[in-house]
C-alpha cells in the first residue's frame, strides 16, 4: 500500500506555496507555484504518490478546491479564524504558514470548515450579488431624496419612487437647476435597471430544483419570506451539521460572547465570529414576522416587557433559527408543536 503524503496549501491571488510531507512528519518538497490551472495540473503530475491537502479559507480557495479536489484523496478547509489561534508565532511567512497546515492536517487537528457543493456556492453567489444590488438601489434612492432636499423642492416621500408620481414632480418643480434634473433622472434610469436585475436573479434561483422544495417548506413557516428562506438554504447548506439549535443559533450570530475562567462567567455582546450574512437578514425578519406570526408577536412582547427592543428582536429571531432548523431537517412543513425540540 503506498504512503499518503501530506500538503499544507497557503493560497493567494497569484502564487500557492506549499509544503509535502510524509505521516512522519519529514519534509518532502516545498515551494511555490503559480494560482494558474496550468501550472497547478504540471505540478500535480510531479507529485509524489497519493496525497491529503488543506487550504485556508479566502476569496480564492473556491476555484482551487474544485480544480484539486478530483485528485486528493481528501481535500479540506481550514477555518481561518480558528487557524490563527492554533497557529499563532513569532514567524509567519509563505512557507511557515504551509508547513503548519501540513502538520495539522497530518495530526488531525486542522479546524475545518463546511465545504458546500460547487452547486450550492453558486447559488449563493448569486444571492449575495442579489444582495449587493439592492443594496445599491437603496443608496440610489437615499440619494435621490438627498438632491430635492439640496435645494429646496417638497416632494411625498412614500410616492417618490414611484413612476408616474415622479415624471409629474419633475414636470411641477419650481427653482430646479437643470443639472439636478439631469442627475434625477439618471439617478431614476439607474434603479429601474437595479430592480429588474435584482428581480431577475430572484426568478433565477427560485427555479431552480436544487433548493426549491426547500425554500417552499420554509416559506410554510408565518413570517419568513422568499428572501428569508433562500438566505437560509444556501448559508446552512446541510442542516445534519448543526448537533442542536443552540448551534445555529451561534453561527448566526444571534448569541452574546462568552468569556469564562476560573469558575466566572462574562458575557458581551451579541458576538462577531458569525455568518454576517445570514444575521442581517435573520434580524430584518425577526422585526416583521410578528406581523403575521402570532407566537412570535406573543414572545416579543413578553421580551418588551423587560424593556428592551433590541433583545426582543434577538429572541423573535433566536425562535425563527428554530422553526426553520426543525422544518429543514424533518423535510416537512412547519407544524407549531414539532417546532420545540431539534
Amino acid at each position: 500500500m503506498k504512503s499518503i503524503y501530506y500538503i499544507g496549501l497557503d493560497v493567494h491571488k497569484k502564487t500557492i506555496a506549499y509544503c509535502i510531507n510524509t505521516a512522519d512528519g519529514t519534509k518532502v518538497r516545498q515551494g511555490v507555484v503559480a494560482a494558474k490551472r496550468q501550472a497547478l495540473r504540471q505540478w500535480l503530475s510531479e507529485l509524489p504518490g497519493p496525497w491529503m491537502g488543506a487550504l485556508e479559507a479566502t476569496i480564492f480557495t473556491g476555484w482551487i478546491y474544485n480544480f484539486l479536489q478530483p485528485h486528493a484523496v481528501e481535500l479540506k478547509v481550514a477555518h481561518p479564524e480558528m487557524l490563527k489561534a492554533i497557529t499563532a508565532a513569532k514567524k509567519k511567512n509563505d512557507r511557515a504558514d504551509a508547513e503548519k497546515l501540513a502538520d495539522l492536517l497530518r495530526v488531525n487537528l486542522l479546524p475545518e470548515c463546511t465545504m458546500m457543493s460547487t452547486e450550492l456556492r453558486e447559488l449563493r453567489r448569486i444571492l449575495r450579488y442579489r444582495n449587493l444590488v439592492v443594496r445599491t438601489a437603496t443608496q440610489m434612492k437615499n440619494k435621490m431624496s438627498g438632491l430635492l432636499m439640496e435645494v429646496g423642492a417638497t416632494y411625498n416621500k412614500r410616492s417618490l419612487h414611484g413612476r408616474r408620481y415622479f415624471n409629474n414632480l419633475l414636470e411641477r418643480v419650481e427653482d430646479v437647476p437643470d443639472s439636478v434634473k439631469e442627475l434625477l433622472l439618471l439617478s431614476r434610469g439607474n434603479l429601474e435597471l437595479f430592480n429588474a436585475v435584482q428581480k431577475k436573479l430572484i426568478r433565477t434561483l427560485r427555479e431552480q430544483p436544487l433548493i426549491s422544495e426547500r425554500v417552499k417548506l420554509l416559506m410554510s413557516i408565518a413570517g419568513v419570506g422568499e428572501i428569508t428562506a433562500l438566505a437560509w438554504a444556501l448559508a446552512i447548506g446541510d442542516p445534519a451539521r448543526f448537533i442542536s439549535s443552540r448551534d445555529a443559533i451561534s453561527y448566526c450570530g444571534l448569541c452574546s460572547a462568552q468569556r469564562e475562567s476560573a469558575g466566572k462567567e462574562q458575557r458581551g455582546p451579541i458576538s462577531k465570529k458569525r455568518n454576517k450574512h445570514l444575521q442581517s437578514k435573520l434580524i430584518e425578519a425577526a422585526k416583521l414576522a410578528p406581523n403575521w406570526n402570532p407566537q412570535l408577536a406573543a414572545l416579543r412582547e413578553k421580551e418588551l416587557k423587560k424593556g428592551n427592543r433590541n433583545r426582543a428582536t434577538l429572541a423573535v429571531a433566536r425562535k425563527l433559527v428554530e422553526y426553520m432548523l426543525a422544518v429543514d431537517r424533518r423535510g416537512k412543513s412547519f407544524e407549531e408543536k414539532l417546532a420545540g425540540v431539534v
